[in-house]
């Protein structure tokens, strides 16, 4: 969907990585730490956990970090989270999904709504907008990794779905349910990916204006602002021309 390659490229071109790099790490070792406690404590036999590990690694976060945060696990250490979904509606009727893990579902509800109201979208029921999502793995490797040609033999022996090359890299979507298992497989031919993670990948998409865009960025960097938010997904559509505007 070019809807996610294009939001790859805002959250680059924007700073946004390097400039929430502390917040995304406690948003990492959040996730291993919580894979580590519902399972068992080594990657290697916690599909989970290898995954958050991946994806942590994919950005770069320092050993020493995940290393703490699966010792917090075992230590019983940390708080007790559970895991939410939330559903709305952006601006131009786009359907946003955040997912969070919170300590207190009052307060992570309440803040949720509020950052919608406050940034043009609506807070929906439960379901309000899934259906126009599903459930896949994704798996990333950079441009240099090979040609479109390769990348797709080497995701069909692995028993990927689907591939989307562009200057920009390789993006291999698989079933969720066998991630673990294709990740595997491309890394033994392939190497190690930049990223390796269950998504919410839209089925049907929202054609964005400039104004559209400019008000959906800002809510969804409002949400990723909040400590209990771990991700946020939309099935934006924008074309070049609208992109290059934001870009300017």
């Amino acid at each position: 969907m070019a809807g996610h390659s294009k939001w790859a490229n805002i959250q680059h071109r924007k700073g946004r990585q390097d400039k929430l790099r502390a917040k995304i790490f406690s948003k990492l070792s959040k996730e291993i730490t919580i894979a580590a406690k519902m399972g068992d404590p080594d990657p290697e036999k916690n599909p989970r956990l290898r995954l958050a590990v991946k994806e942590a690694k994919g950005q770069s976060m320092p050993k020493d970090n995940i290393e703490r945060a699966i010792k917090k696990a075992i230590g019983g250490e940390g708080e007790e989270y559970e895991e939410i979904r939330y559903e709305g509606y952006g601006p131009n009727g786009v359907a946003v999904i955040v997912e969070a893990m919170t300590d207190n579902r009052n307060r992570t509800a309440s803040t949720v709504r509020s950052t919608f109201t406050k940034n043009g979208g609506n807070l929906g029921e439960t379901g309000s907008v899934g259906f126009m999502f599903e459930r896949k793995g994704e798996i990333i490797y950079p441009a240099d990794a090979g040609d479109a040609d390769d990348i797709m033999m080497a995701a069909i022996e692995a028993g990927a779905e689907d591939v989307e090359s562009s200057e920009d890299g390789h993006v291999i979507y698989c079933a969720d349910t066998d991630l673990n298992e294709v990740a595997n497989a491309l890394e033994a031919d392939l190497g190690e990916s930049e990223s390796t993670k269950l998504i919410w990948k839209p089925t049907t998409t929202t054609e964005m204006d400039v104004d559209g865009m400019t008000t959906l960025m800002k809510l969804v960097y409002a949400l990723e602002e909040d400590d209990d938010v771990q991700r946020v997904t939309t099935n934006f559509e924008a074309s070049d021309e609208v992109m290059a505007q934001l870009d300017g």
